[in-house]
């Protein structure tokens, strides 16, 4: 079995954002993790290269600092890393980075591809199934429990209260909650082993069957009108009064802005 893991790098956001005179995020200036819910991701890929000796590749679309999350995603026990980067890349919307990604996964030999359900910096859900959509695949979404029966996959699927089980047969993409699972450690061992390997890196050039109008800011259909970092709260209203007051006046307030 062939895995392909997508993760991306993304800004922590308890370090604060910063943003660049476009409204893009200014990456560069920023402490980068790997995004929540593709770890989950990865570390579903490597449970099955566990059980099944599945091997698993990792891609990643971003700046060159972005080897870094290529680098942890080998030292929890990924076998390949590709790095997707060009300067005609930058400023991509959803659309540019699904049409990126799968450019790049038409390279690969694949049975499954996992990617997150959304990135923190985004929250948009839309790349993992922009990306099956490109490559005609069938995707199940928001899977909290993922099992493989012969050529097959059979998802929990989360569903408000409860879930759904769906069952597709592969080739096919899954996107990850960060609550599948307890992404684990890397070891120490793998952490050697990541900083020796060599990492591929991918342009422009090694993107099959896309156009440059579908590519990089350009290439982007969502247009940032305004961006800005936390909004400051005011001081709010501040009240004096006893314990049995304090509780009406409590009460009182929910009521009126129907919390209860």
């Amino acid at each position: 079995m062939k895995i392909v893991v997508c993760v991306k790098q993304v800004p922590d956001t308890k370090g604060g954002v910063k943003f660049n005179p476009d409204g893009t995020l200014d990456r560069s200036a920023m402490l980068a993790i790997m995004n929540p819910d593709d770890k989950a991701g990865l570390e579903a890929a490597l449970r099955l290269k566990d059980q099944y000796g599945a091997e698993v590749t990792v891609i990643t679309m971003g700046l060159p600092k972005a080897e870094d999350v290529l680098r942890e995603a080998i030292a929890m026990g990924a076998d390949k890393g590709i790095l997707v980067t060009d300067r005609v890349l930058g400023g991509a919307d959803t659309w540019a980075t699904s049409q990126t990604l799968a450019g790049a996964i038409r390279n690969l030999d694949y049975d499954l591809i996992i990617t997150g359900r959304q990135a923190i910096d985004g929250d948009t859900a839309q790349v993992g199934p922009q990306i099956s959509e490109h490559l005609n695949l069938p995707v199940i979404s928001y899977a909290q429990n993922i099992k493989v029966d012969g050529n097959s996959v059979i998802v929990e699927r989360q569903f408000d209260d409860r879930y759904h089980v769906l069952k597709a047969q592969m080739p096919c993409l899954i996107t990850a909650l960060a609550e599948l699972n307890e992404p684990r450690y890397m070891t120490p061992g793998g952490i050697f082993d990541a900083y020796d390997a060599e990492i591929t890196v991918w342009g422009r050039a090694n993107l099959l069957d896309v156009e440059d109008s579908n590519l990089g800011l350009k290439g982007s259909p969502t247009q940032i009108a305004k961006a800005s970092d936390k909004v400051r709260k005011g001081a709010g209203e501040k009240v004096a009064l006893d314990p049995t007051e304090s509780v009406d006046y409590i009460m009182d307030k929910l009521l009126t802005k129907h919390v209860i």
